[in-house]
């Protein structure tokens, strides 16, 4: 996972730390950007012999969902938006890795949400850190493909979504 990183001699899965792992989101509400953000449960990136990752999985607690407004956070976990006394997890898996000329990686998976499925591609940069590897991401989620429903004057339609993911490798 690291760039330039000596190959495996194994495949090998990398825990992905919860702790210090940040996933924040943006969308915008009645016209003006509101950011917010939610925890990683738990995660982790299985890499092959020659460290190039094959499947990826990332769950997500919705009840820590905190975009600063209280009443908002409450209807955000309303069944209408995210349904998130039926469903508190959200989990995003990836099985395809394309790498990219500039050294990024193109992760093509399934975000899976309120019960509802939809592919989601993820960019990403993996950079050296102390003790692994952190992983820039992005992504974009157009809200409708997970069948939250609201007018766009009220709630956008893309949600921006960025991950800075410390992944911890196994242990040797």
């Amino acid at each position: 996972m690291t760039p330039g990183a000596r190959p495996r001699s194994r495949t090998a899965t990398w825990a992905v730390s919860d702790s210090r792992t940040q996933v924040r989101f943006t969308v915008r509400n009645l016209g003006l950007p509101v950011r917010g953000s939610v925890a990683l449960s738990c995660g982790e990136v299985e890499v092959d012999a020659d460290g190039v990752p094959v499947r990826a999985r990332a769950e997500f607690d919705l009840g820590t969902l905190d975009t600063g407004i209280t009443r908002r956070d409450l209807d955000l976990r309303h069944p209408r938006f995210l349904a998130v006394d039926r469903q508190p997890v959200m989990v995003w898996t990836c099985d395809r890795f394309t790498r990219l000329g500039d050294g990024s990686w193109l992760a093509a998976g399934r975000l899976s949400v309120r019960g509802t499925a939809t592919p989601l591609e993820v960019a990403a940069v993996a950079e050296g850190a102390d003790g692994g590897t952190m992983v820039r991401a992005a992504a974009v989620l157009d809200r409708l493909a997970v069948g939250i429903r609201a007018p766009r004057a009220m709630i956008g339609r893309v949600v921006r979504i960025e991950i800075d993911a410390w992944l911890v490798p196994p242990p040797t």
